[in-house]
């Protein structure tokens, strides 16, 4: 359990009956986890209040002694635009709520409806000013180019221009309790952007993290919702739910591209009406936790196809989050090297070598089908054999021969286009198109002239003489 108030924002509640703004309030606090509520019964406190408090939904009665709340609203909308407003009418009062609308209150609700229908009204307004005050950060975010707080994203190693932006853009919905979906490819390091977030968004409860992939509805239904005793033959104890152990906190699903057609109804269900019902049960609990979820699936094209509900990926895809490969993080390579190089002889207590310069361009230029977790792999094997204090490459060259299929060279060079001066107007000399490929060999080679020239298929000396020659 948390103590946290919810949602970060004030929601003040105007009526002149004091029974109704008590009875609302706890209403709110039981049925929709809304604590952070201020109540008030005097219409002309309004602005004083919203002057100093930080107040992002207002419930107002239109009847009040004084001031009114159709007189008052105006002056709200006027002095506190970014804030929500839901006007509370009477039956005989629908064309001044209609009014009141086109004015700029968010909605309004009939006060003799049921308080289940006000409440419904009241999540989906919070649900709006929260996206709303996320939207706001993210401008404020980008326009200062990069994370504000660099400390907080230690554990991921990145100085890639596209990763910084995902940091950034991640720092600004960390606090949302809106759904954060990742997608990128295997090893990308999915899971620990979803760490990330989790810590970032200071919730007090824990992360709990689970892959779906491979779940009957059954499993998923009994391990996310969990069961009361009873409820099936052999359910000897009540279990509690994924779902309910990370309340305050952060509900990690992994691989939710592989989830059953009936799961994703479940999930799509739990994400709609916030609440859920452990298996035996005819109780239904709150959804408490913020749902961060991953997959390697293109989820949009499940979705074109009719794998993948529609209605579920919006839900999830509040926040999006996608991830490169590593293959275009080229300027990482190297310090992911050193990274897990440390990291690795740390963990095998011995001395850190020296690392080759040929290694850098070595993996530079290799396109990493299994991402950051196939580097760290390569590390952790060459560190493990090695015993000397120059970092051995035998190890990587074996692995890249042995992880390079037959043809796949030959598929990379299907893939450039075969007349590469089609859209030139006059054709480069020789000595011109050969200047152009040895400075783009050095280039990838980071100027060392041996690797430059094993890229060119020559001998060192002869790229040094082809150099000095062209270079005059």
């Amino acid at each position: 359990m948390t103590d946290r108030t919810y949602p970060d924002f004030k929601v003040l509640l105007v009526d002149d009956e004091e029974s109704f703004l008590r009875s609302l309030a706890i209403a709110l606090e039981r049925s929709a986890r809304i604590t952070n509520i201020l109540r008030e019964s005097d219409s002309r406190e309004v602005l004083e209040i919203m002057a100093t408090a930080d107040v992002g939904l207002v419930l107002l009665d239109l009847t009040m002694p004084h001031l009114s709340g159709e007189r008052l609203l105006p002056m709200i909308l006027e002095e506190h635009p970014d804030t929500a407003v839901i006007v509370v009418t009477g039956i005989n009062q629908l064309e001044t709520a209609v009014e009141c609308m086109r004015l700029g209150a968010y909605d309004y609700c009939v006060k003799t409806d049921e308080l289940s229908r006000i409440i419904s009204g009241v999540c989906r307004a919070v649900e709006t000013v929260e996206l709303r005050r996320v939207n706001s950060d993210l401008q404020k975010r980008f326009l200062a180019r990069g994370p504000s707080d660099m400390a907080a994203f230690s554990a991921i190693i990145t100085r890639d221009k596209t990763m910084l932006s995902i940091l950034s853009y991640l720092e600004a919905v960390a606090k949302s309790p809106q759904p954060i979906l990742i997608t990128g490819e295997s090893g990308t390091g999915k899971e620990l952007v979803a760490k990330t977030a989790h810590a970032l968004s200071k919730a007090e409860g824990e992360m709990i993290s689970f892959n779906v992939a491979g779940l009957d509805d059954a499993m998923f239904s009994d391990t996310l919702f969990g069961h009361i005793k009873g409820a099936f033959t052999g359910a000897s104890d009540k279990r509690l739910g994924l779902i309910e152990q990370a309340e305050g906190g952060t509900l990690f699903l992994d691989e939710v591209g592989d989830m059953s057609p009936a799961s994703q109804i479940k999930l799509l269900r739990v994400l709609q009406d916030k609440e859920y019902y452990p298996l035996g049960s005819d109780r239904p609990k709150r959804l408490r936790a913020r749902i961060v979820t991953a997959t390697n699936r293109d989820l949009e094209a499940m979705r074109a196809e009719g794998t993948f509900r529609k209605d579920l990926f919006y839900r999830l895809s509040t926040h999006h989050v996608h991830l490169p490969p590593l293959r275009r993080r080229s300027d990482d390579v190297s310090l992911l090297i050193k990274h897990f190089i440390a990291l690795v002889s740390r963990e095998l207590g011995k001395s850190i070598p020296t690392v080759p310069i040929e290694l850098y361009v070595l993996l530079k230029n290799y396109s990493f089908p299994g991402n950051i977790r196939e580097l760290k792999a390569m590390v952790y094997d060459a560190v493990s054999v090695n015993d000397s204090r120059m970092l051995s490459l035998a190890t990587f060259r074996r692995r890249i021969g042995h992880l390079v299929r037959p043809g796949q060279d030959k598929a990379k060079r299907e893939e450039t286009p075969e007349r590469l001066f089609a859209e030139l107007e006059s054709l480069p000399t020789l000595e011109e198109a050969a200047l152009q490929l040895m400075k783009e060999a050095m280039q990838r080679a980071d100027g060392n002239q041996s690797i430059a020239s094993r890229l060119l298929g020559i001998s060192q000396p002869a790229l040094s003489k082809r150099l000095k020659r062209l270079l005059v």
